[in-house]
């Protein structure tokens, strides 16, 4: 069986669901964090597969925008691991409920 469009679209989407229950059901700032992450390696998917499946001359931008969003999803979250890091020490806590403290 060879792969589709269809079914790398398919994987994409669960992906993206999965990264979204999480990001918006958890409490916790890392599973927040992974959530997010599941949402920017569904989009590289969507990147590599329509780069892959387009027209015949194919000129790597697909990849190219998928390595420029894996660099953009690095730096995010080495941020966002270190404001976690920086607010557990602070609040001795990880929960994003209990960071009322933290409005202007």
């Amino acid at each position: 069986m060879d792969p589709t469009l269809q079914l790398f679209l398919i994987i994409s989407t669960a992906l993206f669901s999965i990264g979204l229950l999480a990001a918006l059901s958890r409490r916790h700032a890392i599973f927040i964090l992974i959530g997010i992450e599941l949402m920017l390696a569904a989009a590289n998917l969507n990147f590599i597969a329509f780069w892959r499946f387009g027209p015949p001359p194919q000129q790597p931008t697909g990849v190219l925008v998928a390595i420029f969003s894996i660099a953009i999803a690095a730096a995010e979250a080495a941020v966002g691991l270190a404001l976690v890091i920086a607010i557990y020490r602070h609040y001795h806590t990880t929960s994003v409920d209990k960071l009322d403290h933290l409005k202007g």
